[in-house]
């Protein structure tokens, strides 16, 4: 699992994009691959798969 900070999430069109940590590349989140819901300067979880437009995060959870 990586780890990032949710830099924005528009939760009326369901997607947004994370800050990955390791990298500090932005990586596309949209709300079917979430577990939690996020907002704006969460710390997330998730995995990286790659999508039609560039690389997704899925199975993206909460860091408490």
């Amino acid at each position: 699992m990586k780890t990032g900070k949710v830099k924005f999430f528009n939760e009326a069109k369901g997607y947004g994009f994370i800050i990955e940590d390791e990298t500090n590349r932005e990586i596309f989140i949209h709300h079917s691959g979430l577990v939690d819901k996020v907002r704006e300067n969460d710390v997330v979880s998730y995995e990286v798969i790659e999508g039609r437009k560039g690389l997704n995060a899925v199975s993206v959870k909460k860091v408490q």
